[in-house]
Order: C-alpha cells, then sequence, then structure tokens
C-alpha cells in the first residue's frame, strides 16, 4: 500500500471493510490532492474505483473548525435537493483509526476551475455558462428549506452577522503571530455596522468557482457535477455566500492589476466569467432576495478570508501543511484587510 502522510492505509482499509464491504477491494493507493489549503483531501483507489476521505489538516487546528462530521452531515442532507453533492459512504469520529476523524464519499467527475488560463480555453460563451450555473446552483443552495433536509438545528440564523464578527475574531486570535496593520480597524468597523440579519437559509461559507467540480468534457455539457469544501457552513445570511464570491472575484481583478492578490484563484479574470454587477443581478432574479445591502457582507467576507490564510500562513510557517502553493500565502492578508476597509 502507499501511504502518504495523514492517512495511515492499512488502518483505514480495516475502517472502510467493516464500514462499507466490497467499497473498495485489495491493495489501496493514495495520492493528496494538491490545492486544498485547509483540510487534507485524499483520493485512494483499489485500481477499480476511486473514493475520497477529507481530514481535518496536521498540526494548529482552530477550535470550532474542520469539523467532518458537520461537512459529513450536510453533504448527506443534501443527496436528494438541487444541489449536486457526492454520495457520502461514511464517517469517522474515531481519532485512533488514522489519527484524525475523516468521512469518505464518491469521487465525482469535474475540474475545480481556480486558474482563468483554464477557463479562457473553453472559450468566452463556455465560461460565461458555467459561472451563470455557479450562481444558479448557489441560489439553489439558499432556497432550500433546512428542516425539509433535517438541518433545522445546523445553525442559529438569529444573531448570525454578529457572531460571524466575533466567531472570526476569536480565529485570528488563536493564529496571530505578527502585527497585521489594519486588522484592529477593520474589525472596530464591523462591529460597529453590524445590519439585521436576514432570513436564515443553508449558507456553503467559502463559495467559489473552484470549490465546485464541473464537467467540461465533451459530453459533459459544463454541467455543476458537485458542491465541495463544506466545512464552514452553518445556517445564517444567505448575502455572506454572495459576498465571499465577490470577495475572490475582486481579489483576480486586482491580481490582474498587479496586486497579487489572486494566490488563490483568478478565476474571473477569464473572458466571459460574469462581471460583479451580472453576479449580483442574477442571483437576485433566481433567488428573489435584495442585494443592495451587499457592502457590510463584502467587508466581512475580506475579514473572514484574511483570517483564513492567517490560519494556513501560521500552520505552513510551523511546517505544518502538505502539498504545493502556500508560498506567499503571508503576503496576502494585508490586502485583504485593505479591501475589507474600502468595502
Amino acid at each position: 500500500m502507499s501511504t502518504p502522510e495523514g492517512l495511515d492505509l492499512d488502518a483505514f482499509a480495516r475502517w472502510l471493510d467493516e464500514q462499507a464491504p466490497g467499497l473498495l477491494v485489495g491493495p489501496l493507493e493514495a495520492s493528496l490532492i494538491t490545492g486544498g489549503k485547509s483540510n487534507l483531501t485524499y483520493a485512494v483507489t483499489d485500481g477499480r474505483r476511486d473514493v475520497i476521505v477529507r481530514r481535518p489538516p496536521l498540526g494548529h487546528v482552530l477550535a470550532t473548525a474542520h469539523d467532518m462530521g458537520r461537512e459529513h452531515r450536510v453533504i448527506a442532507a443534501l443527496a436528494d435537493t438541487a444541489v449536486p453533492v457526492p454520495v457520502t459512504h461514511g464517517l469517522c469520529q474515531d481519532d485512533a483509526v488514522i489519527g484524525a476523524p475523516f468521512y469518505v464519499m464518491e469521487r465525482v467527475v469535474g475540474t475545480p476551475f481556480a486558474r482563468a488560463s483554464d477557463l479562457a480555453a473553453l472559450g468566452e460563451q463556455r465560461v460565461r455558462t458555467i459561472t451563470e450555473r455557479m450562481v444558479d446552483v448557489l441560489a439553489d443552495l439558499h432556497a432550500v428549506d433546512p428542516d425539509d433536509v433535517g438541518l433545522g438545528d445546523f445553525g442559529r440564523p438569529d444573531g448570525y452577522l454578529e457572531r460571524q464578527v466575533r466567531r472570526w475574531k476569536k480565529q485570528l486570535d488563536a493564529s496571530r503571530s505578527r502585527e497585521l496593520p489594519g486588522m484592529d480597524e477593520l474589525i472596530a468597523r464591523l462591529d460597529a455596522s453590524i445590519p439585521t440579519s436576514s432570513e436564515g437559509t443553508i449558507v456553503h461559507g467559502d463559495y467559489r468557482l473552484d470549490n465546485l467540480l464541473v464537467d467540461a468534457s465533451p459530453d459533459g455539457g459544463d454541467r455543476v457535477t458537485a458542491v465541495l469544501d463544506w466545512e464552514m457552513s452553518t445556517l445564517g445570511d444567505p448575502l455572506t455566500d454572495v459576498a465571499v464570491l465577490l470577495a475572490y472575484q475582486q481579489l483576480a481583478e486586482e491580481a490582474g492589476a498587479g496586486a497579487g492578490a489572486g494566490l488563490v484563484t483568478d478565476a474571473a479574470q477569464a473572458p466571459g466569467y460574469l462581471s460583479r454587477e451580472e453576479v449580483l443581478a442574477r442571483y437576485a432574479q433566481r433567488s428573489g432576495r435584495d442585494v443592495s445591502d451587499i457592502d457590510f457582507h463584502l467587508a466581512l467576507a475580506f475579514f473572514k478570508l484574511a483570517v483564513i490564510l492567517e490560519g494556513i500562513h501560521f500552520r505552513h510557517s510551523h511546517g505544518q501543511t502538505l502539498g504545493a502553493g502556500f508560498d506567499g500565502i503571508g503576503d496576502l492578508i494585508e490586502p485583504l484587510v485593505q479591501a475589507g476597509l474600502r468595502a
């Protein structure tokens, strides 16, 4: 068996044989899927079938973050809705098996488009279609009644925005190891301008194109085949998801102007990608929601992204990340803070 760091394949195989007999048979091979900068994602195969295993990162893990049980629960709950998600095969919350909780799901066909160059190769019209579907899937997620899918107790929508500011400040304090210019001012401004929350929906928490799989094969029709990375999902204000999507888009545009902030994704630079105004208009039309009060949500999105990347920078500086793509993460924090202050 090929065993990458963070996944004991022998122990995993014994657990899987009990949990899902016959799902994988014989010697297993595993590889770390690159690009994951938070939870670790592995592809495991027996040569006949592939599955995906998700577990928390190595080392420094923030309290309340990287909850495999929550991520597994929301994916399983959405199985029969209009939101495309992978089929789940099991959840293990016993750290004794591989050293951390984990869950197993099917490997879905599709590409997570993070780079504008990959999107641009498809042509402007296909890029437009893909980004329209990205917005439509988000609206479809927010249309799911949490009670109907057993997620009525998945979060507390009342006071959600206030708790978000408080929670992400606490997360920052747990990873803060250096001076971050403007961060305290941004937190103070957010504290002073929290709007009344709208109705609660299921929110993804980190919605962007490269957290979706798109079947761009000749027969795939550019369909969104799965929404992935649900580790920050809860019940809350749906506009926070729209704002996160727009924040990544703004960062990509600033990267194109030389700001260097598109390290996470520069997909929005691809010709045909919907503009900010088009994203807002399409979401408003499909969801029926008023999106005029987006500025606070956008500032909050930049704050959250800054805290997330600072946590990744902390782990990377302590040698606790796996895979490539982490160099330069720490340099992105100040541009994010400044973008939040402008918003």
